[in-house]
């Protein structure tokens, strides 16, 4: 996983887009990923899977979230170490929204519950790490998740070839970054395309 080709180049190989950025063009036709930003954490032969970066979920705040999901009781969220107060709760995507996925640094993992997947960024979907985050052992960068995208095998590639998506090489600020607002633009940027000038009836960068 994860070793891929070179931002840009295509191969026949399994996971070419592991670990990078797709960018929502301004005519995408799904409005669920309108404007939206998704970090690839695997992409085969058997479909694709990511994170949708640049949506927080509304009024969902990750203190109250480790309450919930009974990972820390009520009484001891005065005691949470600061970091955990600023990880962001994303909308990660329309599937299974009641799942929780945290995408973090390489400073963390857990033997067979972490996948890494690119340049120092690893996936974690069990409530081991919620745990360590709220102990203060957890990864110095995350965000966590409520659901991911998906796509059935074949299916992204061709919404790549019909102008559904750009892409871009992923960096820490557009998958952690606190402007969650700002990464479509940056994103954009990224590849050389200046936010106000992308018409719907781009082609393929």
């Amino acid at each position: 996983m994860g070793i891929g080709a070179k931002p840009g180049t295509k191969t026949a190989g399994r996971g070419y887009l592991d670990g990078q950025m797709l960018i929502a063009m301004p005519s995408m036709r799904d409005e669920r990923f309108a404007g939206s930003v998704i970090y690839v954490c695997a992409h085969s032969s058997e479909g694709a899977m990511g994170i949708v970066v640049n949506q927080p979920a509304p009024n969902v705040r990750f203190s109250e979230l480790l309450v919930q999901l009974e990972v820390i009781p009520a009484a001891d969220l005065i005691q949470l170490p600061p970091r955990a107060g600023v990880i962001k709760v994303l909308k990660g995507g329309p599937v299974e929204t009641g799942r929780g996925f945290v995408l973090h640094s390489a400073d963390f993992y857990i033997e067979n519950s972490t996948l890494p997947i690119d340049d120092g960024v690893c996936l974690t979907a069990t409530l081991d790490i919620l745990k360590a985050i709220a102990r203060g052992k957890g990864p110095q960068s995350a965000v966590l998740a409520l659901g991911y995208a998906g796509w059935a095998p074949g299916q992204l590639e061709s919404e790549i070839q019909e102008n559904g998506w750009l892409h871009c090489a992923a960096d820490p600020e557009l998958i952690f970054g606190s402007d969650i607002d700002g990464k479509y633009s940056k994103a954009l940027r990224k590849i050389g395309i200046e936010p106000g000038k992308l018409s719907s009836q781009s082609g393929h960068a």
